[in-house]
């Protein structure tokens, strides 16, 4: 079966595109500036879950052809009672050539966790998922049993207070061998809790590794962390990251460069609000049943940006 990780790597080549696209429903039934134009809504006759798939059914359709892959944010679809509906724009993201990840952060113990692991790769169709790996292992491996799907692992978060925790310093493991993030204390070194967090995303990849020398398993690091980013590059060049916080959040293109590898590969930097409803925030140029072309003009600016920005840094892969 071929692994997830080289699929994708043939679709940014193709696409020429390391953008993903999220896909966070959000509907205000009643309110002019409903993020989903509640005429979608009125045209279902009230069916807000098939007002949610007009919807991103028509933004996939304009974009796919510059998009490797897309994000469904599992919340939003489970706060309308929507969870059909995700199945629906896999199928539709797949018909357009395009890999699907369900971001639903799962963690549990081992039999729980292999029940989110069937639901999502084998009921949904995803071809990847994000989890919360800070559980530890038992949350983990029971999702690497899918073979060719991806597993993407909180490491450090975009969130401002991802520091709570994550930044902390706990005894470092054995196998961590970079000495970068290191303080010296009297038992041993201490190393900061999303390093540790970055060893282990290597070491439970170490057997998903694609003939692209890249691993199913990758990690989610912040756009907004540039520096911490670098660091957990540092300690783990074959995976990939997929990179929130760019945009709303304050990262920018030159931010994610520390996330990507001098072969110009191992990262895709997530928008949701910035591309699903772009038709918004340039309203004197496009009317609510423009949402779609709107979509398609923030994902070239955002290509665009992106792409000039590994040029700079000689990091380009076409």
């Amino acid at each position: 079966m071929r692994r997830f990780s080289d699929t994708l790597i043939d679709h940014i080549i193709a696409k020429k595109s390391f953008t993903c696209v999220g896909i966070d429903p959000e509907v205000q039934v009643g309110s002019n500036t409903s993020p989903i134009p509640t005429y979608l809504v009125e045209e279902s006759r009230g069916d807000i879950g098939e007002a949610i798939f007009t919807f991103f059914k028509d933004i996939i359709n304009e974009v796919a052809d510059i998009v490797p892959i897309f994000k469904l944010q599992i919340a939003f679809f489970e706060k309308f009672d929507a969870l059909p509906v995700v199945k629906r724009l896999i199928k539709e993201i797949h018909q357009r050539k395009g890999l699907a990840i369900i971001d639903a952060k799962r963690n549990d113990i081992s039999s729980t966790s292999e029940a989110y692991a069937t639901a999502i790769f084998e009921r949904l169709l995803a071809d990847a998922t994000t989890v919360n790996g800070y559980l530890g292992s038992d949350c983990v491996l029971p999702f690497l049993k899918h073979e060719g799907k991806g597993v993407f692992v909180l490491v450090k978060t975009s969130n401002p207070s991802s520091a709570e925790f994550q930044d902390l310093f706990s005894m470092a493991l054995p196998s961590l061998s970079p000495e970068i993030g290191e303080i010296e204390a009297p038992r041993g070194k201490l190393v900061r809790n999303y390093l540790q967090m970055a060893n282990l995303v290597g070491i439970w990849g170490a057997k998903c590794i694609g003939e692209r020398k890249y691993s199913d398993v990758g990690s989610v690091v912040g756009a907004t962390f540039p520096t911490q980013m670098k660091q957990v590059r540092q300690v783990i060049p074959q995976n990939f990251f997929l990179i929130p916080g760019y945009g709303a959040q304050g990262g920018t293109a030159a931010d994610i460069v520390h996330g990507v590898n001098r072969d110009g590969l191992g990262a895709i930097v997530n928008s949701s609000r910035g591309i699903d409803y772009a038709y918004q925030k340039s309203a004197r140029k496009y009317t609510p049943r423009q949402y779609a072309v709107a979509a398609r003009a923030a994902v070239d600016a955002m290509n665009a940006d992106i792409e000039n920005a590994l040029r700079a840094s000689n990091k380009c892969p076409w």
